[in-house]
């Protein structure tokens, strides 16, 4: 799955966040991390007030998404290189410095760079994923890259075993794959419609649960 980096400019204003958040749930949702978007969501809030608070509302920003290795990275540049973001110990007594302590409990890792015009927060929060293209480890997942790895040596017996197939070829695998069950469903007499819409079904329920 491609999962490439995007950014987001916007103003930092108390309005902006919630629409940062359901943009961010969006973005997560195709790229397949639901395990992840709660926190994900949790720092972005954090961050953006963060600023709002610091730096100023109405202070032009930028969100920044993308994919370090397995992990997802999150990052808000603003232009302001003098405020540096610290973590507080708050107390429940606190009224302000739980910014960065929720995100540094929720995160894997943080840290702010400073570049000549802004200064870049950042944090970091470990996946499911394999590497950044790959799929979240699962039991679905598992069993069909064994299914798919088996279905290609037995069209290609030649072929040396890899313990991942190439996404290309697992594509193909997959059509192939598919298309030979639906040969044997209609074999069997079967209704391959109605076994292709209870799939469907069956799929998209795992990703309205987080499963996928």
């Amino acid at each position: 799955m491609s999962r490439k980096p995007w950014d987001l400019a916007f103003t930092a204003d108390p309005e902006e966040v919630a629409a940062l958040r359901r943009i961010m749930r969006l973005h997560l949702g195709t790229w397949g991390l639901h395990d992840v978007t709660d926190g994900a969501q949790l720092c972005v809030s954090e961050l953006v007030s963060n600023v709002i608070t610091h730096v100023g509302a109405g202070t032009p920003a930028t969100l920044a998404v993308s994919m370090n290795g397995s992990c997802l990275r999150i990052e808000v540049h603003d232009p302001d290189t003098r405020v540096l973001p610290t973590l507080v110990d708050a107390t429940s007594a606190s009224e302000g410095g739980r910014g960065m302590a929720l995100v540094d409990a929720v995160a894997d890792r943080w840290g702010v760079l400073l570049r000549p015009d802004r200064k870049v927060t950042w944090c970091e929060l470990e996946t499911r994923l394999t590497s950044s293209s790959g799929c979240v480890d699962g039991a679905s997942v598992t069993r069909a890259e064994a299914l798919l790895s088996l279905y290609a040596a037995a069209e290609q017996p030649g072929e040396s075993k890899q313990s991942r197939l190439s996404t290309a070829l697992a594509e193909e695998s997959v059509i192939d794959l598919i298309t030979d069950f639906l040969h044997w469903l209609r074999a069997h007499g079967c209704d391959e419609e109605e076994i292709l819409d209870r799939a469907q079904t069956r799929f998209e329920a795992a990703l309205v649960r987080g499963e996928l």
